[in-house]
């Protein structure tokens, strides 16, 4: 019997190329569809391993799920950017590889970057998802966040609403 281990750990600039996959094939899996096929693949390229590594020596927050060794998802969380919103933390991103999608993880995650932020001293909290993107919809609303707030985003000339979950 093997017995795989989970661990939540702040990424290490040696995480960067593992970190490009799971942003590459998550947002593939999340996007397509959605987010023009074009703008999304530029979206994709600009954020490779180097990009990963200099955001994580630049001191932005990035947290792993690392499951038997490999990487499995990891989150971006820090101070709460839509000022109109009273929370102070902000889960920016949060994404798994599909294969990891469905089984706890993303759970886990959110758990620990939402205690990280309230270790830092961030009341409250919120996370902005495509309206379109229905599992993340239903993920954030089943981790127990509220519908507070609408925006826009556009790519290529078109609108797509993201929707403002958050908790206190």
């Amino acid at each position: 019997m093997n017995t795989l281990t989970i661990d939540i750990r702040k990424a290490d600039p040696r995480d960067a190329i593992a970190i490009a996959e799971v942003h590459q094939e998550a947002w593939r899996g999340a996007y397509s569809g959605i987010i023009p096929h074009r703008t999304l693949t530029a979206m994709i390229n600009r954020r490779g391993p180097d990009w990963w590594a200099n955001a994580i020596r630049r001191a932005a927050t990035v947290l792993v799920v690392e499951i038997g060794g490999t990487i499995a998802g990891y989150a971006t969380i820090g101070k709460n950017r839509a000022k109109e919103l009273r929370q102070q933390g902000e889960i920016y991103e949060l994404y798994l590889r599909p294969e990891y999608q469905g089984i706890g993880l993303g759970s886990r995650l959110f758990k620990a970057a939402k205690t990280r932020l309230a270790d830092h001293g961030l009341r409250g909290l919120v996370v902005w998802a495509l309206e379109d993107n229905y599992n993340a919809l239903a993920f954030y609303a089943g981790n127990g966040g509220r519908d507070v707030a609408e925006g826009v985003e556009v790519f290529e000339q078109k609108a797509l609403k993201k929707v403002a979950f958050v908790w206190e």
